[in-house]
């Protein structure tokens, strides 16, 4: 079967230089295909050898067993916007949340982030949505620039189809942002994520604060948004994406119809598939499936959606993203290792696989020649803990 994954990468890293120096010995090293006692080299940021045997050199950090992986690589985190609105209609200043937002993710082992930003907004209602994406991208990418994070920093623009403004605000990008990613997300009530209107009201009215009253009306505006905007928005973001030079992800495929349009529109992963079938046209079309690590971790979806560990099970799960929970990744890649019975293809899933998915050629396995982002894992019980977190050799948590 051909690979999901683009064969393409970027041309250079997006993220300063922040390299150092390290030896990490006496390690139980995941590699692509095997796990062995042994130890890895990084200089100057890059990994340049890896060796075999429990041998602890003058100089050299013993690990005592524990674990070494690559740096997780995250693709989609609602993360950054719980930083930059801590409760609803609280504007935080968005320079110090992302500040806090790159430190919490250095903590949980993730070197590789696709800041998750939505584009399309709504200016009435209580369920209106402000534009914000275009500053907060300014202020990412002069911290980059700066030198101000500690991990990888991309671009991942949530092309709200439903939505009033969406075209308008995918213009102010231009492909030197050098965004990663376009994802299409279609939230009209009654199909995809929120085909149970009942789920959608527990998520919305919420966190809204919304009436009956006032959550009939949101549903009845988002539904002539589709009506007057659907098919506008959606040919507009795919056009966008190209223009942009960004990989172009869908978000709640549900069926097989849903999937065909995704791969007519040159979609290469599919972010949080709603059903079986649809995962399954996924893989018959060479998408790549990423599921939730909360899903994972829980059992299920708290909208009612198919479980990740059903599409793993049935060999239809590819990558995972910590969506909403950081900390969650790295504990669903072990929980992912004890379904499969296979560590690193579990690790695979949250490293190699979203690095591919994203045209990153340059990290996401412990290899000769890339990037040194490498994580350092011990077990309690069944429990991964990070005892080491470094990105290019320095270590950040």
């Amino acid at each position: 079967m051909n690979s999901p994954f683009p064969a393409s990468s970027l041309a250079k890293p997006y993220d300063s230089d922040v390299s150092s120096d390290l030896h990490l010995a006496n390690a139980r090293l995941v590699l692509p295909d095997q796990v062995l006692t042994g130890a890895v080299i990084i200089e100057q940021g890059v990994i340049t050898g890896i060796s075999e045997g429990d041998h602890v050199p003058a100089g050299a950090l013993d690990c005592a067993g524990d674990l070494v992986a690559p740096g997780l690589v995250e693709l989609h985190t609602d993360n950054v916007e719980r930083h930059i609105e801590p409760r609803p209609e609280v504007d935080w200043p968005h320079l110090p949340a992302l500040i806090a937002h790159d430190a919490e993710l250095a903590s949980t082992g993730i070197t590789t982030v696709f800041d998750a930003m939505r584009v399309g907004s709504i200016h009435q209602g209580k369920g209106r949505y402000i534009d914000y994406a275009r500053k907060l991208a300014d202020k990412l990418l002069a911290a980059r620039s700066a030198g101000m994070f500690k991990i990888s920093h991309f671009l991942h623009l949530r092309a709200e189809i439903c939505s009033e403004t969406l075209l308008d605000e995918l213009a102010a990008f231009t492909p030197e942002d050098r965004v990663g990613i376009v994802s299409l997300m279609d939230h009209t009530p009654g199909q995809r994520q929120f085909r149970d209107l009942t789920a959608l009201k527990t998520y919305v009215a919420k966190k809204r604060g919304m009436s009956d009253a006032e959550f009939s009306e949101h549903v009845e505006n988002l539904l002539a948004l589709q009506e007057r905007f659907g098919a506008k928005h959606q040919a507009g973001a795919v056009r966008e994406a190209g223009r942009l030079g960004a990989v172009l992800a869908s978000h709640d495929d549900t069926t097989a119809a849903h999937v065909a349009t995704s791969t007519s529109n040159g979609v290469k992963f599919a972010e949080f598939p709603t059903t079986l079938e649809a995962a399954e046209a996924c893989r018959a079309h060479d998408i790549a499936v990423m599921m939730g690590a909360p899903n994972l971790i829980r059992g299920g979806s708290h909208s009612g959606n198919v479980a990740a560990q059903d599409l793993a099970r049935a060999d239809l799960l590819d990558i995972v993203s910590s969506d909403y929970v950081p900390s969650a990744l790295l504990l669903a890649a072990f929980r992912l290792a004890e379904v499969w019975d296979d560590l690193p293809r579990a690790i695979a899933t949250v490293t190699r696989n979203p690095a591919k998915a994203a045209r990153l050629r340059d990290r996401g396995a412990l290899q000769v020649g890339l990037r040194g982002d490498v994580i350092r894992v011990r077990k309690l019980g069944q429990t991964p803990l990070l005892a080491g977190v470094w990105s290019q050799g320095k270590r950040v948590g």
